[in-house]
């Protein structure tokens, strides 16, 4: 036995000197970062699918977008900062660090009172979050060729797969019970991580263990804070727009705030040189510059558009949250299979713009397609043919974009250009789903208004007042109070419950209402990637690499000392 393990040993020392790593190693360090993405993973499926429910207890239905934008500002801000600390100190224990903060920010989400401190405790989530996705992608970056990574794809493809079955199923229970042990049931959403991010960080301490060739650098506080003051309060205006007026005084001072951050970033991350943040240096490179810039505006597009999906889903179609998440495994079909395929292609023939091509226009079509054919009475068949179509331009995108930033930078900036990818297109996505949601709240009270002035479902709505049935039913009771007292219109922005088991003919004008208003969205998301479409062929195509990060950077460290 001891001879064993110092061969082991001996083994694992080789690999971290030079980088080359063997299946039964790669495996092993795969386990680790499945289990901190699973985590990661498994959250967003779950709180997606109960976020009606809690916003609902919380009394905030208009107010989810600060649940859901406090996340991906802090895990979108965090993310260059995890990269930079990654090639100082090594991934394994800033991924430890990332799911510490994760699991910490879950538990306290779990205890939130109201939509504000949810929001607070989400973004304390993200800032775990941002480690757990970036320092994973790294890491596969590091070990594993751009040639041979789609090998590996589909066990990350498991991962995601496994958490969006379980997620709707978990959250969709815990949204429909009153309390379990004592507690809400939807706070269960958050709390359930607690145990599994104990066992996942077991499996990181256990399994994790990566090369790693420390160079030693400043560390780019000053950007860290530059990139803040650029960055939130442009994500917050975009999100407080309609409430506060898009040329309203305060909405001004948001802006020059978030110019003078961003102006102040660029000086602060061109005297930082190689040090920076996000070094200026990569942006010289054409076709990394160009993926970033595509990582923006697909990240608008997509987050986007696919936050309203599950709001359709439960307010237009009346689907528990639990219903609504199974609904969206059609587009979690259509990811994979793009995913596996276009991974195969692209390891067979090195060829991967194409994918960028195919995968906007798909995107755009499918966000299209919803624009032409949402309907309250749309059959949900065709909402799922919509789903598929929405995955397959996903699964073509998502890793495409990631080989296209890490080939076209050194191994020694892997890891910056890793977090840059993300880091732009979290930025896009958070931008996008806080416009969107704007957009989308900003209609809804008027579409609901002429929802009410259909002449067919304003004497649908007659008849169901003037029934007796209707009448004594306890689960109209809500709605038709909403209706004596007038303004009912603005009723659905706080809160949707009183939908939950109404009669059709009272929940129509909201039903419709609600679709009319997303149309906008789905519009606006098809157009956004359709320019995505035409930028992404403009990227060159760089010939992919046949070597891993690690070994590359290996034999630049044996070259040196020679």
């Amino acid at each position: 036995m001891p001879q064993a393990k110092q061969t082991r040993t001996e083994k694992a020392k080789e690999a971290a000197s030079s980088g080359v790593m063997n299946h039964r190693q790669i495996m092993l360090v795969l386990a680790g970062l499945m289990s901190g993405m699973f985590l990661a993973a498994l959250d967003q499926s779950i709180v997606g699918t109960a976020m009606r429910t809690i916003a609902d207890d919380l009394d905030g239905l208009a107010l989810q977008a600060w649940a859901t934008t406090a996340y991906l500002i802090t895990a979108t801000i965090s993310t260059p900062i995890y990269g930079k600390l990654g090639d100082i100190f090594g991934r394994r224990p800033l991924f430890m660090i990332a799911i510490s903060i994760f699991v910490i920010g879950s538990v306290t989400s779990g205890f939130a009172q109201t939509m504000y401190e949810l929001a607070a405790y989400r973004g304390l989530q993200g800032l775990g979050a941002g480690g757990l996705f970036s320092l994973a992608l790294t890491i596969v970056a590091d070990i594993v060729s751009p040639k041979e990574r789609a090998k590996y794809q589909g066990y990350f493809l498991a991962v995601f797969g496994t958490s969006s079955v379980i997620g709707p199923l978990v959250g969709g229970l815990f949204a429909g019970i009153d309390s379990f042990l004592w507690i809400d049931g939807w706070r269960w959403v958050f709390l359930i991580n607690l145990p599994i991010g104990i066992v996942s960080l077991i499996m990181v301490v256990t399994f994790l263990h990566v090369p790693h060739f420390p160079r030693p650098q400043k560390i780019d506080w000053w950007g860290a804070v530059t990139v803040i003051m650029g960055v939130v309060p442009l994500l917050i205006i975009a999100e407080q727009g309609r409430d506060w007026g898009w040329s309203s005084p305060i909405a001004i001072a948001y802006y020059a705030t978030s110019g003078i951050g961003i102006v102040a970033f660029i000086f602060v991350e061109r005297a930082m040189g190689d040090a920076a943040l996000i070094p200026l240096a990569l942006f010289k490179n054409t076709t990394f510059a160009l993926t970033q810039i595509l990582g923006v505006i697909v990240g608008v597009g997509m987050f986007g558009g696919m936050i309203i999906l599950p709001l359709v889903l439960q307010i237009a179609y009346g689907v528990t949250p639990t219903q609504s998440g199974l609904l969206m495994l059609p587009m979690v079909v259509g990811m994979a299979t793009a995913t596996t395929l276009s991974g195969r292609i692209t390891s067979k023939t090195g060829k991967y713009r194409i994918f960028m091509n195919l995968g906007t226009a798909v995107l755009s079509a499918a966000y299209a397609y919803f624009f032409l054919i949402l309907e309250a009475a749309t059959p949900l068949w065709m909402v799922s043919g919509g789903m598929v179509i929405v995955g397959l331009g996903l699964g073509q995108l998502m890793q495409t974009l990631m080989v296209s930033s890490q080939n076209s930078v050194p191994a020694r900036d892997i890891g910056v250009a890793t977090s840059s990818a993300t880091f732009f297109r979290q930025m896009g996505g958070t931008l996008g789903v806080a416009v969107f949601l704007s957009i989308l709240f900003s209609r809804l009270e008027e579409t609901i208004f002429t929802a009410f002035g259909d002449a067919a479902l304003q004497a649908d709505l007659v008849a169901a007042t003037q029934d007796p049935a209707v009448l004594a039913n306890p689960a109209n009771q809500a709605l038709l109070g909403s209706l004596r007292s007038g303004g009912a219109e603005s009723a659905l922005t706080s809160d949707s419950s009183f939908l939950i088991g109404a009669d059709d003919r009272l929940t129509a004008p909201f039903r419709v209402g609600f679709v009319e208003a997303s149309l906008d969205v789905f519009f606006w998301a098809a157009v956004v990637l359709a320019i995505g479409f035409a930028i992404s062929w403009f990227i060159k195509e760089i010939p992919l690499r046949d070597k891993s990060a690690s070994q590359e950077a290996a034999e630049e460290r044996l070259a040196a000392a020679s």
